[in-house]
Order: structure tokens, then C-alpha cells, then sequence
């Protein structure tokens, strides 16, 4: 039986477990939830999310969400099929995997994730993105990406030389984030702006990109 997952395709967190899921080559089925009409924040939805936030995800009877842990329960009940995203096989290289997934939850995802918004959501909600957050959360995000210049100089990927759900969490937000002004913060690091073009030209996130847009309401 399909995995069922409910969210949105412009979502950048529905996408990251879309990703995921090609990656694996699993069996899905996207179940749409109308952002726009707040469908996220009301019932039956919320009984699969108590905090109104997709993407949430379905197997049999068990329910997940937040798009970091199903993207790292598919990695896992997928393991013997698709990329490798955990290294299972190596105790080493699963440690390096994990240590790169924290940095990108607690280093690089509050940094980057407000100057989306300000960009992308404010608009939708009737605001003008607020300038003072943007060049906050960018001088915050620039220190973020010299530790991660460093690194990929020394590695191609961040856990090490293979590609991974580190570098997978990345992809979503970053899209969005690249059709901002504030791209040259990528662009002017070369082992990241190489890093960059590398992971987002996998055909499993090309399978998602084309439908990240906030503004088709109708994805």
C-alpha cells in the first residue's frame, strides 16, 4: 500500500519529504491541503497534526509529522532501495550524517527561513517584506555559510563525499532562497555555490521543483 502524504507541493517543507520519498523511489500518494483556504489549521487535518502544519504523513496505522522525522522514517524504512541518504552501513558515516542534519535545524534553517517569509509570505498575507528581519537573518545566514565554504572545501558533501539527508534537508528552502536578491549569499561562495547546483539538479528534486511556486495557489 502507498504511503499517503498530506501537504501542499509549493509547501518547502511537503517538498523536502517529496524529495525524499523519489530519492527512495517509494510508492506515494500527495494528498492536497489547501494552504490558502486554512486547511492546514482546521479539522481533519489537524487530527493528523495537532499543530496545523503540514506535511504529515500516513503509513498503515502509523500517523507522522514534521517533515524532518518522516523524511528520516522513510530514509530508514526505504534503506535497501534508492540513494542511500543514512549510511546505514557505516557507523562513522551515519554520525556525520546526523551532526550536519543538526546543523541545518539549528544553524542554517532559522537563518534562512524568515527571509523566505518575508519574501514570499509576507506578500500573500498584504505585507511588504519587513527590510530590517531580511538583513538580519542574511548577516546571520553569511556566517552560516562560511562554516559551510570550509567544509565543502574539504568535502563534496557536507556529511563527507557522498550525498545524504543532510545535504537533501537543505534543498526546498534553498530553491526558494536563490530567487531572492539575497542569492549571491550562495553564489559568492564557490564550494557552496558548486555544492548548490550539484544537489539541486538530482532528478528526485527536479521532480518537486517544478511545482514550488507560491504564486500558483492552485499547486
Amino acid at each position: 500500500m502507498a504511503l499517503k502524504l498530506y501537504g501542499a507541493a509549493l509547501s518547502p517543507c511537503t517538498s523536502r519529504v517529496m524529495t525524499c520519498l523519489h530519492e527512495k523511489e517509494a510508492d506515494f500518494e500527495l494528498v492536497p491541503v489547501d494552504l490558502f483556504a486554512g486547511e492546514h489549521k482546521q479539522l481533519p487535518f489537524l487530527a493528523k497534526n495537532p499543530f496545523g502544519q503540514i506535511p504529515a504523513l500516513e503509513d498503515g496505522d502509523l500517523s507522522l509529522f514534521e517533515s524532518r522525522a518522516i523524511a528520516a522514517y522513510v530514509a530508514e524504512k526505504f534503506k535497501e532501495t534508492g540513494n542511500d541518504l543514512i549510511r546505514h552501513q557505516s557507523l562513522k558515516e551515519a554520525a556525520e550524517v546526523k551532526v550536519w542534519m543538526e546543523v541545518e535545524s539549528q544553524q542554517y534553517h532559522p537563518a534562512i527561513s524568515p527571509i523566505i517569509f518575508q519574501f514570499f509570505a509576507a506578500p500573500l498575507q498584504g505585507n511588504a517584506p519587513d527590510q530590517a528581519i531580511i538583513d538580519e537573518n542574511t548577516e546571520k545566514l553569511g556566517k552560516v555559510l562560511d562554516v559551510y565554504e570550509d567544509k565543502l572545501g574539504r568535502t563534496k558533501y557536507l556529511a563527507g563525499d557522498f550525498y545524504s539527508l543532510a545535504d537533501l534537508f537543505h534543498l526546498s528552502f534553498t530553491y526558494y532562497f536563490m530567487k531572492t536578491p539575497c542569492a549571491h549569499l550562495i553564489n559568492e561562495r564557490p564550494h557552496v555555490k558548486a555544492w548548490w547546483e550539484d544537489i539541486s539538479s538530482r532528478p528526485a528534486f527536479q521532480k518537486v521543483a517544478s511545482a514550488m511556486n507560491f504564486g500558483e495557489k492552485g499547486n
